[in-house]
């Protein structure tokens, strides 16, 4: 793989600068530096988030979802992300106890705005908090507590251009987790066997 592209790229900020202009009052007046009434409410209906973070390997982005508010706003500065279960690589968690800048892409079906969170973040497994979360005798093994520095809405294009929520269902034919998995492991692991087991072992291990 070719370390460089090979073509021109912009490599100053003039350059880029020069080609996008001044950026428009309204996508520089929205962005607060607390959870406002309004931001809070629309967050507080999303069920679904895109967690970023950054650490001495890169950056990871990592989905988190829920079948209720993703997170907890604790204060107009604060916001509570539950860990539960997952693949158990803890990237995320790994990157937020090195270098605790995090982003969060807070979306709800039908609707083609985004809000997006940039802040810190640390973890806890403080049980006062952990207890908070409990659902059906299970808690979250740790909580990341975010501070937020900005909070905005995103522009509706991208959404809009995907057709995200209206387009229906376009998974048919995509490869599955078993194959993927079978294809990565040379049949060591994954396979039929994996995608006939998993929808039962998902629904059992949620949460």
């Amino acid at each position: 793989m070719p370390d460089q592209p090979a073509f021109a790229t912009i490599d100053s900020l003039e350059a880029l600068e020069a080609l996008y202009g001044t950026p428009v009052a309204a996508a520089t007046r929205k962005v607060a530096d607390h959870v406002t009434p309004e931001y809070g409410a629309w967050i507080e209906r999303s069920r679904f988030a895109v967690l970023v973070t950054v650490g001495p390997e890169g950056t990871d982005g990592s989905p988190r979802g829920d079948d209720g508010p993703v997170v907890r706003i604790l204060d107009a500065g604060h916001l509570a992300l539950p860990d539960w279960r997952g693949n158990d690589r803890i990237d995320s968690l790994r990157n937020i106890v090195r270098d605790g800048r995090v982003s969060l892409m807070f979306m709800i079906p039908g609707s083609t705005n985004v809000v997006r969170v940039n802040g810190r973040a640390v973890l806890s497994a403080d049980p006062a908090l952990l207890d908070g979360f409990a659902r059906g005798g299970k808690t979250p093994r740790t909580v990341a507590v975010i501070r937020v520095a900005e909070i905005y809405f995103q522009c509706a294009r991208a959404l809009m251009r995907s057709r995200l929520w209206t387009a229906g269902d376009e998974s048919g034919g995509l490869p599955t987790a078993g194959q993927m998995l079978a294809a990565m492991t040379a049949g060591e692991v994954g396979g039929a066997d994996y995608d006939r087991s998993w929808p039962e072992r998902a629904r059992a291990t949620l949460w």
